[in-house]
């Protein structure tokens, strides 16, 4: 990882320091010769263009400016340089300024529904997942059929879904063009904005660790509430005052929350695969509402 960091920035490493949490990677700040220290994450090579992928999706949501985004220097095969930044303590101010920078963020605009990042490849991951940004003309329709269905038969096949809930979630995308709510034009989406990957600085809260797409802007506000975030009120009033939400939205939390779910049964399990098919029941639910 030392030689690869160093070839990409062009310079020594003096120091090294292995940072905790990661799932998908190592991850360390390094000190470089010139005293700048910088953030490198060492991806599996069982995940092949991790690196390059989350590098387009960093910097294509840093394109309008309009959120933080730590800089990326440089990607090789499994790793990926950027810049660091220091942890601090979640506050109130920075959570609204994040609210009107993801609003603006969304505003700025996607090619399609499932298109990938400029540069970025189509088959890319969300968290340790594999995940295929494959362009489609409307939002449901993508969602169906290259979030939700590929990762219902996956988890049935891996024990994680029984083949009754598998029914439940089969019947979402039947009906999913009037789940869906108001039709909206693809919005610029992080991807996999849990609480986890909101990293608070000193000053602003910073996107990390994106699988960013074209999308549905409600799908990162579901996967903010997901896990919950600190200050998230006051991140959903401030995104609101750029821009309002279409009614009903919260009743489609349960409906976007789908994918990420399903990616949880795959990877850690059947409590996962129950709570995706709750979920889906309460989006079929959400049409007497």
């Amino acid at each position: 990882m030392v030689d690869e960091v160093s070839l990409i920035t062009g310079r020594g490493v003096a120091e090294t320091r292995r940072l905790s949490g990661g799932d998908t990677a190592a991850a360390f700040a390094v000190r470089l010769d010139d005293g700048t220290e910088v953030f490198a994450k060492s991806a599996s090579p069982s995940m092949p263009g991790a690196a390059e992928a989350e590098a387009a999706s960093l910097r294509w949501l840093a394109e309008p400016g309009v959120v933080a985004v730590p800089e990326v220097f440089g990607d090789g095969a499994n790793c990926l340089v950027t810049e660091h930044v220091p942890a601090s303590s979640p506050t109130a101010r920075a959570a609204e300024e994040l609210g009107r920078g993801l609003a603006r963020l969304h505003s700025s605009g996607a090619p399609a529904f499932g298109s990938p990042p400029p540069g970025g490849p189509a088959d890319a991951w969300i968290g340790l997942a594999p995940m295929r940004n494959e362009p489609e003309d409307d939002w449901p329709t993508f969602y169906a059929r290259h979030r939700v269905q590929p990762y219902v038969r996956r988890a049935v096949d891996e024990g994680a879904l029984s083949s009754e809930s598998a029914k439940v979630l089969d019947q979402v995308c039947e009906d999913i063009a009037e789940l869906a709510g108001p039709a909206e034009p693809p919005s610029r989406l992080h991807g996999d904005l849990w609480s986890g990957n909101v990293h608070w600085g000193a000053e602003r809260a910073w996107l990390i660790d994106p699988a960013a797409h074209g999308g549905h802007r409600e799908t990162d506000l579901a996967m903010l509430h997901l896990f919950g975030c600190p200050h998230l009120e006051r991140i959903v009033a401030a995104y609101e005052e750029v821009s309002p939400l279409a009614a009903g939205w919260r009743d489609r939390i349960a409906l976007h929350q789908l994918f990420p779910l399903l990616v949880h049964a795959v990877l850690f399990g059947s409590s996962y695969g129950g709570q995706a098919a709750r979920s889906a029941r309460r989006a079929l639910a959400s049409r007497s509402h």
